[in-house]
């Protein structure tokens, strides 16, 4: 089972149109292009039914007390916690890619909606829980809103692409499910899976874990 991009290669760092904010000299951080970026896959299992795609941000700050604070940098020594920036399921083995700017393509205020194109559907990212509170950003953020980690924070973040064949035609989740409840009822289901990385930053002396 192979997985590939051909907006950036594994180990590589994703491009600012992939991400959903940006540097900014001035104020730090701005919206970016939150386009998806382009995946494609190929020797899948002989009983794939559908496919599962997670990303997961693995390097988001554990404490947020000196998150996008001035005068501060977020430590790249503490510990790190899981962020969900995409969870999609009932994905078809075919066509075997996803086109650039498919399922997103530009920020969405309060989050896009679900089902998807391909009769695909999509469960809630993280962003749902960051903008809670936000007048203007709250709501329920489903489907691909890539990557925007703090902007004082001094380590790269890595971001794990996972695509999962299954034997389900249908994932038995509904309605707001996140990506552990997708883990949960995929299990004893799951034929293979194959993950590519990608590196982002907006704070411009972060540093990649270890450096």
């Amino acid at each position: 089972m192979k997985l590939w991009s051909d907006s950036f290669n594994d180990g590589d760092p994703i491009p600012a149109e992939f991400a959903f904010g940006k540097h900014n000299a001035e104020s730090n951080v701005e919206l970016s292009s939150n386009k998806r970026p382009h995946f494609a896959w190929s020797d899948l299992p002989v009983n794939t039914k559908s496919l599962v795609m997670l990303c997961v941000d693995v390097s988001v700050p554990s404490k947020g007390d000196d998150v996008n604070q001035a005068g501060k940098v977020v430590p790249a020594e503490l510990p790190r916690v899981d962020f969900y920036h995409w969870v999609l399921v009932d994905l078809p083995p075919e066509p075997a890619q996803l086109t650039p700017g498919e399922f997103s393509d530009g920020v969405t205020a309060r989050g896009k909606s679900s089902p998807g194109p391909r009769n695909t559907r999509s469960g809630l990212n993280d962003y749902t829980g960051w903008f809670a509170g936000d007048a203007e950003m709250e709501g329920k953020y489903f489907g691909y809103d890539g990557p925007c980690p703090p902007w004082n924070d001094s380590l790269v973040h890595e971001y794990r692409f996972t695509l999962y064949a299954t034997d389900l035609n249908h994932i038995p989740v509904e309605g707001e499910f996140t990506g552990a409840d997708v883990l949960a009822a995929v299990e004893g289901h799951l034929l293979d899976q194959v993950m590519i990385r990608g590196s982002y930053h907006i704070y411009p002396g972060a540093k990649v874990s270890g450096a």
